[in-house]
């Protein structure tokens, strides 16, 4: 059989967790970003949860070509433009949307020969000094592309930097208000962690990301049930291997747990090797059976140990449930693992191993 490990991608959370970043704006349109191949899920097994969207967003092309094939034909959006002239020739074909951030990305525009003119998304760096034009040059690139024959609608973007802070987004709307006041277009500005938290519509188009996932985007302040998002992905596998420790028994490689009382270990199908991280230490919680418990000792590429003090009854076969829901419903928040390991869910998700078998469920 199989190795008993298995991570579930839930299509009726994602439609929920969408629903619900919908109902933060209900003045905008969404825009679910399906960037990192849907943020670890796959594209293909996260569409039928998100096609109440009204675009898809993402960054290569592509992941653009495999949302065509699945048969959208609503918007998409490529977060970070083009990246050589040739992109522009796919973006005519599959009637893409794009990003404009850098003189290169125009001069690759003005170059273009098309029939049909781009719908283009102006990026301003308001203070997140990644991609960008800044505030001083923002109007003269504005001026620039609204020049082009190659180019029709101009919608206005800008990316926060602390909306999931105490620093909030005051400051960045307050420049991109000031330079964008009198520019038409449609705007879209607000991430996961703006959409949810700010009761004032600041977008046209919102670009909710983790949210969608079910993940807080500004844990640990709020958890993910305290936006009313649920779990998406579930990592799961099953004990293959019960020891029983006496005191002063170690675990594990460096022996860095040792048993203060009696106790019973699970020895779980889960490593690093899958996407668990390495870092987690003991205390990193679980759910045995659906009951919490935690890890104790390193994490080995293949296998992590479980304490099965609190669930005496767990034996060989017994699931365990490293994030997400168990099969008695309870959950485990991706974003207090990732806590563990000094990360945050979206590196979880990402970093899924390609030989954990993934099936899609309600």
């Amino acid at each position: 059989m199989p190795r008993p490990i298995q991570a579930s991608i839930h299509t009726e959370a994602l439609a929920h967790n969408l629903a619900r970043a919908r109902a933060a704006a209900p003045e905008a349109r969404v825009w679910a970003i399906v960037k990192a191949n849907a943020y670890g899920h796959g594209i293909e097994r996260a569409y039928e949860g998100l096609r109440g969207a009204d675009g898809f967003a993402l960054l290569d092309l592509n992941e653009a070509q495999r949302v065509r094939d699945l048969g959208w034909r609503g918007p998409i959006l490529l977060l970070e433009g083009v990246f050589e002239l040739r992109d522009l020739e796919l973006c005519s074909r599959l009637d893409l949307w794009h990003a404009v951030h850098c003189d290169e990305q125009i001069d690759m525009l003005a170059s273009h020969k098309t029939n049909v003119p781009h719908r283009v998304f102006l990026k301003m760096n308001s203070g997140m000094n990644r991609l960008g034009f800044t505030p001083e040059r923002y109007r003269s690139a504005w001026t620039r592309l609204n020049a082009l024959p190659q180019v029709d609608e101009i919608s206005l973007m800008t990316h926060f930097s602390d909306a999931d802070g105490a620093r909030g987004v005051t400051e960045q709307v307050a420049v991109f208000t000031a330079v964008t006041q009198d520019l038409p277009g449609e705007r879209s500005l607000s991430n996961s962690a703006a959409t949810l938290r700010q009761s004032e519509t600041l977008s046209d188009w919102v670009r909710p990301g983790i949210a969608i996932y079910g993940s807080a985007p500004d844990y640990p302040e709020h958890s993910a049930a305290d936006w009313g998002l649920q779990p998406t992905m579930t990592l799961s596998a099953k004990i293959i291997g019960i020891q029983q420790l006496a005191p002063g028994d170690s675990v594990g490689y460096g022996s860095s747990f040792v048993a203060k009382q009696p106790m019973r270990i699970g020895v779980v199908a889960c490593g690093y090797a899958d996407g668990y991280p390495r870092i987690c230490p003991t205390d990193t919680p679980v759910l045995v059976g659906g009951v919490r418990s935690r890890t104790v000792g390193r994490v080995s590429m293949d296998m992590i140990t479980v304490d099965l003090s609190a669930v005496p009854e767990a034996s060989f076969g017994t699931e365990v449930t490293l994030w997400g829901r168990a099969a008695n419903g309870a959950v485990l928040g991706i974003d207090e693992v990732a806590r563990c390991a000094g990360t945050v869910g979206y590196e979880l998700m990402c970093a899924l191993a390609q030989r954990v078998p993934v099936v899609v469920s309600a």
